[in-house]
């Protein structure tokens, strides 16, 4: 287990995660999903969702060890033409 940090970039800012949380290598991609597919939830609620934000694990050198964009989070149905 390594201290990983999950940090957030929306193209312009970057949150970054202070903290970080033990894992194992195999658990930081479910991680990765989980925590964007919340925030992404969350900025349904509030009837915006920003597709630009990624997530970027980093381990405790600072490295990238896994990358996960908004749009690889979710499945984006379109309508069907005539239903709106």
């Amino acid at each position: 287990m390594s201290r990983l940090y999950f940090h957030l970039h929306d193209g312009v800012d970057t949150l970054l995660d202070h903290d970080g949380v033990e894992l194992s290598p195999g658990q930081v991609p479910g991680r990765a999903l989980t925590e964007a597919r919340a925030i992404i939830a969350d900025e349904a609620l509030q009837g915006r969702i920003d597709l630009r934000q990624r997530i970027d694990v980093h381990d405790g050198e600072g490295r990238i060890v896994y990358s996960l964009p908004f749009p690889d989070a979710v499945t984006i149905v379109p309508p069907v033409d005539g239903a709106g």
